[in-house]
């Protein structure tokens, strides 16, 4: 039977008391403990229930500041109701450098604020607080970011040029690698399983914030994450993970709210553990830059996702796929669904295979991107500046694509470019510039049912260029308009037009001088 430790703040006593059967009394004569790093005294605790098999540490209501805190298994840290466990800003309390994963690489590293290497049955649970007390972190990566020179290397930027000889990353990254700081994220579990974080309140991380890498059997359960305006505080990012659960929490950060990753380029493909079995649902995002974002480091892999029952209100983005060429990996069997948006700064749905913007072309390898079976339905959204944006590489183009029961009010619609069987079914999108579905150099297409509610002036409904086979089928518009289907593109052809209804559209089609005659069939039955 696991044995219970408690760490307490009597409010008589200015010392830590432990109890387990009997009361024991750790720092009996300190003083001054709001103010005082208790590391250690926090640390001992946990060694303690460890050597007993395992136990929780219970925080009560107080303030309890701390350096970094090692896990051990069957351990569980329990923070009640009013309880505040603030993180030092003292870089030497994340010292020594430990093993972690940093954005998609594995290295030496800060330690994480909460760490876990190679245990199994730890949780994180409560209705207190954890805070990061990130900005010091922050204010160090602006000043080496932005200096005009790059300035005298301080002891942890030699540490970790020490600690990580050999580290190699791809051109794109030299950037982030010459700054040769790191900070860490808020809590990483490294070569774990079963993890569970429920209920607790996180805010200003270093860093990422939930950040298990390499682990099975993760539950994170009605959490609430703040983080402000800062640089990378991303939500919730597992990396290279199975079977996590990520249910009921509120998220609203500088960076991407929840992000599914399984490692960067040769090192990522190095390690080849994809991230798969992920479900996220019951959740609400507000500001960051993504609601639930793919990537970009996914060289491992990340399949069997989904998504569904989540609010996304201010994002810069809702639903977000991002890679590159050089990255590798296949991302596949992605299901979102029952998704509410309002007021998205970008895109609402993006999958985007120029995230370095490297446009030169590249035989297949191990080095090419994969996006393919991904299908969104029931979602709405309204005050979004772009419905969708969609694109592939010309020598792997995203394949076996929906979307069903969608519902756009946008300032600008769809693009999507070099695509394979791709279904649009029951989907409105209204924009105030530009065509509502706008493809290009794609093939096997189907429209079904496709509207807008109020099409615009001298503007087709449906632009498509350099398209081979497709099919716009079913629509029913009523109300008078310019234009419903603008054709283009020497490479177009085969373009099937059935059972629509437009009886009060000026134009049904307009061709390009270099469309023949024969492109549009149209079958009236």
């Amino acid at each position: 039977m696991y044995r219970k430790i408690q760490l307490l703040i009597l409010l008589f006593l200015p010392y830590i008391t432990f109890a387990q059967v009997d009361w024991i009394n750790i720092a009996e004569k300190r003083k001054n403990l709001k103010d005082s790093v208790i590391t250690e005294v926090i640390q001992s605790a946990i060694d303690e229930a460890s050597e007993n098999g395992g136990g929780t540490v219970y925080f009560p209501a107080g303030d309890y500041l701390t350096g970094a805190i090692r896990l051990k298994s069957n351990i569980t840290l329990h923070l009640d109701a009013g309880a505040m466990l603030r993180f030092s800003d003292d870089f030497n309390d994340y010292l020594p450098f430990v093993e972690m994963r940093w954005e998609g690489t594995v290295m030496k590293n800060f330690s994480p604020l909460i760490y876990a290497y190679e245990v199994e049955n730890i949780a994180i649970i409560g209705r207190g607080t954890i805070d990061g007390q990130g900005r010091k972190w922050w204010l160090e990566l602006y000043r080496i970011e932005t200096a005009e020179e790059k300035p005298p290397r301080t002891k942890f930027q030699k540490m970790w040029v020490e600690q990580n000889k050999g580290l190699k990353t791809s051109d794109y990254y030299q950037r982030t690698m010459s700054w040769e700081f790191f900070r860490p994220p808020l809590f990483q579990a490294y070569r774990s399983n079963n993890i569970l974080i429920e209920g607790v309140t996180i805010q200003n991380s270093p860093f990422w914030t939930v950040n298990p890498a390499f682990c099975n059997n993760i539950r994170i359960t009605g959490v609430t994450i703040n983080n402000p305006e800062s640089p990378n505080t991303d939500g919730i990012n597992p990396t290279s993970c199975k079977n996590v659960h990520i249910s009921d929490s509120h998220i609203s950060v500088g960076d991407d709210c929840i992000t599914i990753k399984s490692g960067r380029d040769a090192d990522g493909r190095k390690w080849a553990t994809p991230t798969e079995n992920v479900t996220i649902t019951n959740c609400t995002m507000l500001s960051g830059h993504g609601g639930v974002v793919i990537g970009s480091e996914m060289s491992g892999g990340i399949k069997k996702i989904t998504i569904s029952n989540c609010v996304f209100d201010g994002t810069d983005r809702g639903i977000r796929l991002k890679t590159a060429r050089g990255r590798g990996g296949v991302v596949e069997d992605i299901r979102v669904s029952n998704i509410v948006m309002n007021n998205i700064q970008k895109e609402a749905i993006m999958m985007n295979m120029f995230y370095d913007h490297n446009k030169t072309i590249e035989p297949v390898t191990e080095r090419t991107p994969t996006f393919r079976n991904i299908h969104f339905s029931g979602i709405t959204g309204n005050n979004i500046k772009k419905a969708g944006w969609i694109a592939g590489i010309e020598e792997m183009p995203v394949e076996n694509i929906s979307f069903s029961d969608i519902d756009f009010q946008s300032e600008e619609g769809f693009y999507i470019s070099v695509t394979k069987n791709v279904e649009f079914h029951d989907v409105s999108v209204t924009t105030k510039m530009g065509p509502s579905f706008e493809f290009l150099n794609s093939e096997n297409i189907v429209l079904d049912n496709i509207e807008s509610e109020n099409p615009l002036k001298n503007t087709p409904v449906i632009k498509i260029e350099n398209i081979k086979n497709i099919v716009v089928r079913n629509t029913a518009m009523f109300m008078p308009f310019d234009l419903f289907l603008s054709v283009s593109g020497e490479k177009t052809k085969n373009v099937y037009l059935s059972g629509n209804i437009l009886p009060k559209a000026n134009k049904i089609s307009e061709m390009g001088k270099e469309i023949s005659n024969n492109v549009i069939i149209t079958n009236k039955n």
